[in-house]
């Protein structure tokens, strides 16, 4: 119904100029007078009515909409908005009403196809594998729905995610900071232990400073797009995670891409493209999380010197796992530290976390730590998570055969899969292995079916992936035994021919 202020002041216009009298004539032969009543009484209307406003119409036609085209008096136009709803309900058949709408993302297209595909997988009997809780530390043996299960899904590569050290380190914090930092850094949110982590990690990785972010995701999307402008350039791979996609779109910079593991291709782009933009950054993965390659640093490096442009570095999943001591690609390549020009790494896989980190010189890390949105617009890390990194960073330093024996791990586990018919994707030592079936609805029943028989391995499918590459994707972490992946490969292979022979 119109609020009573609305009615009283239409009906303080009575019935318009015309003083009921009809009008035929066009709005441009009116008087100024008229012009002026319909001016008012148009923005008494959209008051009440701001979805007008929305519409490409001109004034008068606006007003005839809602008063039905002047034939009748101010006072018959101004009925409750329930009589006309009511009025509209009866011209239409009650099949052609419209369902009402739940959500406000009903009409939204991504909405509708996340929904079809959900019913899809329902309609077939499954469960959606996903967001789905487990009771525990993320281990090697992992309880969910009640069920023991060997499981490949997370990635606590070291083990030191529930180590007791780093648990009472995070309750130690917790005791004396309390539960969050309560406050951007920048201002009032700055405690001890973030200076300390990140001296920490710049004399792990054998730079100047480091700076920690609380989310990995956000490191990538705020320090490339703060980095680069319109005149920059941003070159990622095929392979290239969707924080680095992310923000090299929101930097505004020119973008770049060439297949993964091809630096022929790689040399011919920048030949071709490096003069048309002022300064650029290369942007590769230590360990890549879908494919599980190992970076070429010396090739990447070679490049980038060759054409000069930057380097950074995404070591999410090679940090505490590549190299002689886990101290990452750059270790394992013999380079010297100053040949990435940005680390970045995340906080949540070996260092048992939570968060990001970048490394590099001083003025680098002095520059994104006054002036970089994603950390000066951000809570600062949380106690607890500050203080568990730097409990796992002590460890690793201090046991070495860690990541010594997940190589280990990894090289036996593709050699076993060698021996069941399985082709994974991945370097030999990489902790990251896809077993690519290349169909949605396949990788989420294997994955069912491998649940069903004890397994935990979780199906990758679109968006992340193409829908020709869908996978299994399995995480290895130092706590497995070779017991464990040699009960599980042979299963694998089972599985998968009988779903593939079922499909024939």
């Amino acid at each position: 119904m119109l609020r009573p202020p609305v009615r009283e002041r239409l009906a303080f216009r009575e019935a318009g100029p015309g003083q009921g009298r009809r009008d035929h004539r066009p709005t441009a032969a009116r008087t100024g007078r008229e012009t002026s009543w319909f001016t008012k009484t148009f923005k008494v209307v959209a008051d009440e009515f701001p979805v007008i406003l929305q519409c490409n119409q001109t004034q008068a036609v606006y007003i005839r909409l809602i008063f039905g085209a002047m034939e009748e008096s101010i006072e018959g136009a101004v009925m409750t908005t329930q009589f006309a709803a009511a009025e509209q309900t009866a011209l239409v058949p009650e099949s052609e009403l419209p369902e009402p709408r739940k959500s406000i993302v009903d009409d939204f297209a991504g909405y509708r196809a996340l929904r079809r595909r959900i019913a899809d997988v329902q309609g077939n009997g499954q469960e959606v594998p996903f967001f789905q809780p487990r009771d525990g530390v993320s281990h090697s043996v992992i309880r969910r729905q009640e069920k023991s299960l060997i499981s490949y899904s997370g990635y606590n590569y070291l083990g030191l995610s529930g180590h007791p050290a780093v648990t009472a380190a995070a309750k130690n914090a917790i005791d004396k900071y309390g539960t969050s930092a309560s406050a951007s850094r920048i201002v009032a949110g700055e405690i001890e232990l973030h200076g300390e982590l990140e001296q920490k990690l710049a004399n792990f990785l054998g730079t100047e400073d480091a700076l920690v972010f609380i989310s990995g995701y956000l490191t990538n999307v705020s320090v490339i797009s703060h980095l680069l402008a319109r005149p920059d350039a941003v070159i990622y791979d095929s392979g290239a995670h969707n924080s680095i996609i992310t923000g090299a779109r929101l930097s505004g910079a020119k973008v770049f891409t060439y297949p993964n593991g091809d630096w022929d291709a790689l040399d011919k782009l920048l030949t071709e493209n490096r003069a048309s933009f002022r300064r650029g950054l290369i942007v590769a993965e230590g360990v890549y999380s879908m494919d599980g390659q190992i970076l070429d640093l010396k090739r990447a490096v070679e490049i980038k010197r060759k054409h000069d442009v930057l380097l950074m570095v995404d070591e999410a999943h090679s940090l505490g796992n590549v190299g002689a001591t886990g101290r990452g690609v750059r270790e394992a390549s013999g380079l010297s530290a100053d040949s990435i020009d940005v680390y970045m790494g995340t906080l949540s896989k070996t260092p048992a976390s939570s968060g990001g980190y970048i490394a590099g010189d001083r003025g680098l890390i002095e520059y994104m730590r006054f002036l970089c949105p994603g950390l000066i617009f951000s809570v600062g890390l949380s106690p607890a998570d500050t203080a568990a990194a730097m409990a796992a960073l002590d460890i690793l330093e201090r046991e070495p055969h860690r990541p010594r024996r997940l190589r280990e791990r990894a090289r036996y586990f593709r050699k076993v899969a060698r021996d069941n018919g399985l082709t994974v994707f991945g370097d030999e030592e990489s902790p990251v292995a896809s077993l690519i079936v290349g169909d949605d609805k396949l990788a989420m029943l294997l994955s069912q079916r491998l649940f069903d028989r004890g397994f935990d391995i979780q199906p990758i499918v679109r968006p992340a992936v193409s829908a020709s590459t869908a996978r299994l994707r399995f995480f290895l972490t130092a706590n497995h035994t070779e017991e464990q992946i040699g009960e599980t490969l042979p299963i694998v292979a089972q599985e998968l021919e009988k779903l593939r022979r079922s499909a024939e």
